[in-house]
């Protein structure tokens, strides 16, 4: 399984080449998007200018091209809006067209009309469907396969049992499906959101709804448990309850604290999973670099392990020696 790690700042691909990533996806939104539509109509659903989330010069591009050639480390740039109103498809052809002079030949797209768009007009890029198009089962992928798809993302939602339902019934089909890559979330960023069924903005402007304080109230509310604990909150007297989990205020970096699916690799690789999507535009570089060298080292240990205790055992002496964020993909 190959690392694909987000990129939001073309200074850090060497170094995130150095510390282990096999690929990157990074969002590209030119000047002349965000002057014409500003953030309500998003090219990339990530309009962020106040911190490095994304690409917004072609120079930037040149540049990243350029170090592509010596590194050798593809790129797959998103255009991963759920939909587009119809004057901004020619754009979007000439856009993508104009990465692909650079040779980027993979974009990462959402909308099924852009994909059958690009289709019409002739352009032969290589799709990725995003998890944000929320994929679910094997008919909407063979319905996808029709525009010869080159990989599926699969979204949070997708269980490792659906994952290897879907895989399956590709290497069943034989042909151009059999060659199918299947990439599945592994670090950061579990949100309790389905990209798919989220429709907020991703700006300078707003916060994001993501963030916003929220309470997961048990199922009945007269639970001894629910009682306590906001019982407990009132005498600490606050007046919200934040959504950030407490163990992101500690001083010490830990390896998946906003989400984390490394102790599933060794069944994510028995599904069929090819490529693991590690988040991480707009975050600190460093804590990048880490999350990289950790996925690196846990599929260091998944080659040598002979099973699944095995891969399990070790990942807890030399990943999580203190303990997990237990906040686990795949649990």
């Amino acid at each position: 399984m190959k690392i694909v790690a987000g990129l939001g700042c073309i200074d850090d691909y060497p170094a995130f080449c150095e510390a282990g990533a096999d690929e990157f996806f990074c969002g590209y939104v030119p000047y002349a998007w965000t002057k014409r539509y500003g953030t309500t109509l998003a090219l990339n659903r990530r309009e962020v200018l106040c911190y490095q989330v994304q690409l917004g010069a072609y120079s930037e591009l040149e540049i990243l091209a350029a170090m592509r050639e010596d590194y050798q480390r593809p790129v797959h740039l998103t255009f991963n809006s759920l939909y587009y109103i119809p004057e901004q498809y020619p754009m979007i052809e000439e856009i993508i067209r104009s990465c692909m002079d650079l040779g980027f030949q993979s974009f990462i797209l959402a909308d099924p009309a852009l994909m059958v768009y690009l289709r019409q007009q002739g352009v032969d890029c290589q799709i990725h469907l995003s998890g944000e198009t929320g994929e679910n089962n094997r008919k909407m992928v063979e319905t996808f396969q029709n525009l010869d798809l080159k990989r599926m993302i699969f979204h949070r939602k997708n269980t490792i049992e659906d994952m290897a339902s879907m895989i399956a019934a590709e290497k069943e089909a034989g042909g151009k499906r059999s060659r199918t890559e299947f990439e599945a979330f592994v670090l950061n960023e579990l949100c309790q959101f389905s990209g798919s069924f989220c429709h907020s903005l991703h700006c300078d402007e707003l916060g994001h709804l993501c963030r916003t304080p929220y309470w997961l109230r048990p199922q009945k509310a007269e639970d001894p448990g629910w009682k306590k604990r906001l019982e407990t909150f009132r005498e600490e007297g606050r007046s919200t309850v934040s959504s950030e989990p407490e163990y992101l205020e500690m001083e010490d970096d830990l390896c998946g604290a906003s989400g984390c699916g490394l102790c599933a690799l060794y069944r994510l690789q028995e599904a069929g999973i090819t490529h693991l999507k590690l988040v991480g535009r707009g975050n600190h570089s460093e804590d990048m670099k880490a999350d990289i060298q950790n996925l690196h080292k846990s599929l260091t240990i998944l080659k040598t392990a002979g099973s699944e205790a095995e891969y399990c055992r070790q990942m807890k002496q030399q990943i999580f020696p203190n303990g997990c964020s237990s906040q686990c993909y795949y649990r």
